[in-house]
This record gives structure tokens, C-alpha cells and sequence, in this order.
């Protein structure tokens, strides 16, 4: 009989190492199915638990997001707010600074009922134009501007509403402590805190701007800007010339003090100025800066160029001879003096009686070449370069002929910046060197490397000694300061009115040196259109109005600028020609 062979379990078929791996991880060893049905369910809802925790995150994100990206332009915008340096002047006092003000903004995809946010708006801050919160708020920008430079009272009112997608921001406020004092020279900024004039628009132009930008600029990197200026001084020479400026009438008075060793302008005052706090102020066009933007006829200022061309070539002496009895006729032009002398004059006379027609005989005997060279080589005839970006070129002749030569030699057909003749007298003064002219504090030793010999150191003194002789005995007499020995030239220049001079419209000047045996100061007094009063007995000539008024503000600086009063002093003959003689 045949034995019968059991059948043989089916073998299971054999499970890949992969899958027995992935579930002993997911379910470990001998688990059954319930238990992995109870795993696929707790996977199916750790799934939708993290789909709902993405969408709720993105939710608050949305939420969120439009304020952190306020808070990051908040943080941008206080690096550069607060990297703006302090301007002081020469002693530390400040002109400019910063402060911090809240501006108002809005997210105009975040407001939800746009026009209830600007009805409550305009009704909290009564100076918003409507119209244009309006147009801003439709846009479907991410940030715009409201109203910049809000009051603290005004966020606190407009923080009350609750309007979400309305915020602040720190911004940064230049304010300026000393208001009108330095206003031309200090300049302004504008709304987003650039300098767009003065020294404030000079320092975005030195790199300030780049460095805003790439967000290096911070105050622990910059110190204060060290001016020349002393306030103090602006303070006495601005009050002096609102004083005149009334008591003349005049259109315009403006003025400069500048160190003749080295070159630093120590004040400068240009009325009508403005209130840099107010920039609406600065637009308006009679209140440019005259003595850098404006180019005038110096008038016989120009006088003491011709001399020092003359003298300096060493054609002429102070006691050579000019024919001055009657008037010079050049062409269909005749030249004529203010207060003709009807007879021969010296050099000296030249100066001291401000003869037109001695400077024109003398600019002729050194000729048109030797003229031109002699004003080139003292800065006068191309744009003078400063820190102010305001500036002026000279109007000069295009053809340069004996007539121009005859007119420019006492002051007219030529128009310069002031502080352009400011930097020439300074030479004629100074030992005989050309040093350009700066607002930054500069010491003596740096202004020497860079001075330009122009004229001899015999020159020099004796422009000194006419200089002085002129307030001793010419028209700079009303403005010898006892005890400052005090020296100066004046200059009257008819104004072109359509094309032709008025007689009635002048531009008076006065250049003071002071001391003239040993200058440190050069003070230019300017005077536009001043009227004929009383006291001036109807003149209206620099000798009745911008002399006087040179003469009281320095009597004011002097002691500000240390200039210690002498008194008893020999005359210019002596203490200065005498002293020139014996060093030569």
C-alpha cells in the first residue's frame, strides 16, 4: 500500500527587505492590523494638522508682514537719520544738528475702509489736504507718504483712531539753533534730509550721501564739522548791517570777514537772508547769496588792483606824476573824477582822492597784456572754487582792448564775486600771497603750502601804507577805529540799468584792513542802492554810508578777534613805509 505523502504548507511569499524596514520603523515587530489601522488614521491627521498650522502661519504672516516691513524701514531709515554730523562753528557752538521727529504713513493694501480712515484723519490733522490723502490712499501701493514731521500731540491723536494700516516713523529733523545768523553759508536740506545748498549740500558732495546709502554712515563714525566762522562775529556783523540797511534804505547789505593769513572767512553776511527752519524762505529769488552767487562792478575797489600792477612792475613809484587837470577822452568815451583836482597828481593822490582818471593813465602805461596777466594771476578772471557749491564765474570782456583796460582799471566793465576781490585784496595785504578761501578751520602753516606768491613783499607794504594813508587823510576816514589803525578803500559803482549807468543806483563797497601794519582782517562792507538821508547831506557815495558802517562793526569784531587797541601810533609814513625801508 502506498503511503500517502502529506501536501506541504504554500510558502509565504518572501517580503522585501525595504518594506519590512519602513514598516518595523513605522509599526514595529508582530503588530496587528488594528493597530496599523490606528497608526494610518494618527498620520492621516498629523498630515492635515500640519496643512492647517502652514495656512494659519501664512495667515498671521499676511497679517504681520506690512508691520515688520515697517519696523525694517524704520530701522533703515534711522541709520540715516541719525548720520547727519553736527555743524559747529570755529569755538563749538552749533549751527546744525538733528532731532527726531515721528512722520505719517500708510499701507494702502492694508487699510480696509479707505474712505472712513481719511475722513478720520483729515478731521484729527486739520493741515492734510483731503484730495491728496485721498489719491494715496487709492493707490494700491505697499507704503506711502501722509504727512511728514508730525507734532507729538498729532500721533498721539491719530494713534487713538486705531486705523489699522496707519503708522510712524522716526525720521530725522535738521534744525538749525542759530535760525537766519548763518543761513548762506550754512545752507539747507530737504524734506528726506539731503543738503541741497551751503555747507549742508557740500557734504553730501564730500561722500556723505555714498555713505548713507551703503549704510556705513553712523554718528559713532563722524565727528562735528569745524567751521571757520565765529558766531559771534556773524552775530555783530549782521546786526550792523540790518542797521545800515535800514537807516540807508538799501536794497541789499551784505558783508565778509576773512583772516588774511589764512584765508578763512570768518563771517559772511547777505541780506535779505533766510530762516533755514523755513526752506519755503530760500526759494525766494532776492535772497541769494550775493557775495558768492552774484557778480558785481567792484567800483574803485579795483583801484588797488591797478596800483599794486603798476607799483609791483616796478614802472612807477608813489610819487610819480599823473596828468589829472582835465578829463581823459578815449574814442567817443570820456573818463572824468568824482571830485576833479585840475592838476597833476602823485600815486599816492591816486589812491586817496580815488582819481578814475590816474588809474586809467596808469593801467594804460603797463598795457593791455601786462593788465589782463596782472588780474588773471589774482584770481580774477575765472570761477572762484569754495565749499559753498553756490558760485559765480566773472564777466569779462570777450575782446580785451585799451578802452576795457581804461574801465576796468577804476572798477567798471568787469564783474566779479565779492568774496573773489576779498581773496585778491588779502594778497595785496598779506606779504604779497594768494591764498583761495575757505569756511574750514585752516591754521597758518597749512595755508602757506598751498599760498601762491603774486606780487613782491615791497608791493605789499606799500598797498599797506596807501591803505592806511586813506583813513588817515582820504575817503576811509569815518571808519578809523582809535586804536585799530585801521586802513581801507572805497568804491561807488553806477549800476547798468537797460543797458546804461544810473547815476541814482549805486553799489557801495568798503574794503577795511586792519592792522595795516601787521593785517590780520580784511572786512568788506556792501551796500545795494542806498538813499540819500539828512546826515548824508545827499550824497550817496560809499564815503557817507558804507565807510560809517564799516567803521562801527569793527569796532564791534575787534575785541571778538582778539585785535588788541593800540593808541598813539606813528602815522603811515612811519610806522609803515619807514619800517618797509629798513627791512628791504
Amino acid at each position: 500500500m502506498n503511503a500517502v505523502t502529506p501536501a506541504k504548507p504554500a510558502e509565504k511569499p518572501t517580503e522585501p527587505w525595504r518594506q519590512r524596514l519602513i514598516r518595523s520603523l513605522l509599526y514595529g515587530r508582530n503588530v496587528d492590523r488594528a493597530a496599523k489601522a490606528r497608526a494610518r488614521v494618527g498620520l492621516a491627521m498629523l498630515a492635515f494638522g500640519a496643512v492647517y498650522a502652514l495656512i494659519g502661519g501664512r495667515l498671521v504672516m499676511f497679517a504681520i508682514g506690512a508691520d515688520a516691513h515697517g519696523a525694517r524701514r524704520a530701522a533703515a531709515q534711522e541709520v540715516v537719520a541719525t548720520a547727519r554730523p553736527d555743524i559747529v562753528d570755529r569755538n563749538g557752538a552749533i549751527l546744525a544738528t538733528d532731532v527726531k521727529a515721528s512722520s505719517l504713513f500708510g499701507e494702502p493694501r492694508r487699510i480696509i475702509d479707505k474712505d472712513e480712515a481719511i475722513e478720520l484723519l483729515t478731521a484729527t490733522v486739520p493741515d492734510l489736504d483731503e484730495a491728496e490723502v485721498r489719491e494715496r490712499l487709492k493707490t494700491r501701493k505697499g507704503f506711502v507718504w501722509l504727512k511728514r514731521e508730525i507734532t507729538a500731540k498729532q500721533q498721539q491723536d491719530i494713534h487713538k483712531l486705531g486705523i489699522p494700516g496707519i503708522g510712524f516713523l522716526r525720521e530725522n529733523k535738521r534744525v538749525y539753533p542759530t535760525g537766519n545768523e548763518v543761513a548762506h553759508l550754512i545752507g539747507l536740506v530737504n524734506i528726506d534730509n539731503q543738503g541741497i545748498a551751503g555747507m549742508e549740500k557740500w557734504l553730501d558732495n564730500q561722500g556723505l550721501a555714498d555713505l548713507h546709502r551703503a549704510g556705513f554712515a553712523t554718528d559713532r563714525l563722524q565727528k562735528p564739522i569745524e567751521l571757520s566762522v565765529d558766531l559771534r562775529v556773524e552775530h555783530a556783523l549782521r546786526d550792523e548791517l540790518l542797521k545800515a540797511k535800514e537807516k540807508y534804505h538799501t536794497k541789499a547789505a551784505s558783508g565778509i570777514v576773512s583772516n588774511v593769513k589764512t584765508g578763512e572767512i570768518v563771517a559772511m553776511v547777505s541780506l535779505p537772508d533766510f530762516d533755514p527752519n523755513n526752506p519755503k524762505e530760500a526759494h525766494d529769488p532776492d535772497r541769494i547769496n550775493r557775495l558768492t552767487t552774484g557778480v558785481y562792478e567792484m567800483g574803485s575797489t579795483f583801484k588797488a588792483f591797478t596800483l599794486a600792477m603798476a607799483l609791483d612792475s616796478g614802472k612807477i613809484n608813489l610819487n610819480t606824476s599823473w596828468d589829472a587837470r582835465g578829463n581823459l577822452h578815449y574814442g567817443k568815451f570820456t573818463i572824468h573824477d568824482s571830485h576833479p583836482l585840475g592838476r597833476f597828481i602823485n600815486t599816492k593822490e591816486v589812491f586817496t582822492f580815488s582819481s578814475n582818471i590816474g588809474a586809467a593813465r596808469i593801467a594804460l602805461g603797463q598795457g593791455v597784456e601786462a593788465h589782463k596777466a596782472f588780474l588773471g594771476k589774482m584770481g580774477q578772471l575765472t570761477r572762484l572754487r569754495t565749499e559753498l557749491p553756490e558760485s559765480a564765474a566773472p564777466l569779462i570782456p570777450r575782446r580785451w582792448g585799451e578802452l576795457n583796460t581804461v574801465t576796468i582799471a577804476f572798477g567798471q566793465g568787469m564783474s566779479v564775486a565779492p568774496l573773489q576781490a576779498v581773496m585778491g585784496i588779502n594778497a595785496l595785504v598779506n606779504g604779497g600771497y594768494l591764498i583761495p578761501p575757505t569756511f574750514m578751520k585752516r591754521s597758518e602753516s597749512e595755508a602757506a603750502a598751498m599760498a601762491k606768491r603774486v606780487i613782491r613783499t615791497e608791493t605789499s607794504d606799500k598797498m599797506r601804507f596807501l591803505m592806511r594813508l586813506n583813513a588817515e587823510i582820504g575817503t576811509a576816514k569815518t571808519a578809523d577805529v582809535k586804536g585799530y589803525y585801521v586802513g581801507g578803500k572805497t568804491g561807488t559803482s553806477e549800476k547798468v540799468i537797460n543797458g546804461r549807468y544810473a547815476k541814482k543806483r549805486v553799489l557801495n563797497s568798503f574794503t577795511a584792513i586792519m592792522p595795516c601794519d601787521d593785517p590780520k582782517y580784511q572786512i568788506l562792507i556792501m551796500l545795494d542802492e542806498p538813499q540819500a538821508i539828512p546826515e548824508t547831506k545827499g550824497f550817496i557815495t560809499s564815503g557817507w554810508n558804507a565807510v560809517p558802517t564799516g567803521g562801527k562793526v569793527i569796532e564791534r569784531i575787534a575785541p571778538l578777534l582778539g585785535v588788541e587797541p593800540r593808541f598813539d601810533l606813528p602815522p603811515s609814513e612811519r610806522l609803515i613805509l619807514a619800517a618797509s625801508r629798513t627791512t628791504q
